[in-house]
């Protein structure tokens, strides 16, 4: 399926199909495990000639989907994609990484040392001003007034995406966790590949992600930096899926405490079942009640199928078990 575009997608918009298609060639790049990887070229030499171009459309309220990969960010990007306001941009890491030099976590456009957290103090002058004319102009091209960003990590880099875009909003999906775990394994396994005796899965190059993730956030989290030695040598990707889970619930709670005019939880469950959360997440991020995107939903999302319990490592077993129960999963 190229660009997430179905044939109900096609049926419901041909403008909003034309607006898929320009985001996936043009503006997100090809990242590691993916054909096609030339392209990328044409890519970041249409940043260059973008970041200088006067602005382009104002970019007002951008809106941001975080949380963990494989838990249904995509279906919800694609979902408000589908709304006639609305440019949807899947994991444009290749973008994010042409504004700054040690963002990318996987190594697919540079192997320069990477950050999993970034501030304010990282959003330079200059930074603001490409990102600003880059998004303002893909708003042009794409004929859309409001960027759905897709970018789960972003979770931990609120505030330097709110120094750029100060109205931004941010949409914090989460679901069961052992769904997550299944799908990150089932991804690695169909998606894996070795290319010059290296390794490219969901742990990035050489699993360059996982020791990121370890060293950076593992490390400091006040349930697990105790058996830190014992995590970071997992090699099972449930395991490391199950890691990568729980730190990133528990960083998307907390921002919804500390910030719930600007993050929203949406729980991926109620999101696909039912109509009323849906138009929440429309009025949390201001946009219109739409048709378009009600019947795309209807004729297009599933309840999901609950995947079985994984018998996790002692030392990550209580704290998953924990995070679930706060989730209201158990």
């Amino acid at each position: 399926m190229i660009a997430q575009i179905d044939s109900n997608f096609i049926k419901c918009s041909l403008k909003k199909t034309y607006t898929r298609l320009l985001s996936y060639i043009f503006y997100e790049g090809r990242p590691l495990t993916t054909k096609g990887r030339w392209v990328n070229t044409v890519v970041f030499l249409l940043y260059r000639l973008q970041s200088r171009l006067p602005f382009g459309i104002r970019v007002k309220k951008p809106i941001f989907i975080l949380g963990t990969g494989r838990s249904g960010t995509t279906i919800l990007g694609v979902t408000l994609g589908i709304h006639n306001d609305v440019g949807f941009l899947n994991e444009p890491k290749a973008l994010w990484s042409y504004l700054y030099d040690n963002e990318d976590l996987i190594g697919s456009y540079n192997l320069h040392q990477a950050n999993y957290r970034l501030f304010a103090k990282d959003a330079t002058v200059s930074l603001i001003k490409k990102a600003h004319k880059i998004y303002g102009n893909y708003l042009r091209y794409s004929l859309s007034s409001r960027v759905v960003d897709k970018y789960p990590e972003l979770v931990y880099r609120t505030r330097f995406v709110s120094t750029i875009f100060p109205d931004a909003r941010f949409l914090f999906l989460y679901r069961n966790g052992y769904d997550t775990c299944h799908s990150i394994r089932l991804w690695s396994e169909r998606l894996g590949v070795e290319r010059h005796d290296e390794l490219h899965d969901w742990w990035g190059k050489d699993s360059r992600k996982w020791h990121l993730l370890c060293s950076q956030i593992v490390a400091n989290d006040d349930a697990l930096y105790l058996n830190i030695q014992k995590i970071s040598k997992y090699n099972n990707h449930e395991y490391r899926a199950a890691v990568e889970w729980i730190v990133t619930m528990k960083e998307g709670m907390a921002l919804m405490k500390s910030n719930p005019t600007y993050v929203m939880g949406v729980k991926y469950e109620d999101y696909v079942d039912c109509r009323d959360t849906r138009q929440n997440v429309l009025d949390f991020c201001e946009l219109d009640q739409s048709s378009q995107y009600e019947s795309y939903c209807k004729n297009t999302l599933q309840p999901p199928k609950v995947k079985e319990k994984i018998d996790l490592p002692i030392e990550i077993q209580d704290e998953f078990n924990r995070v679930m129960r706060e989730l209201g999963y158990e």
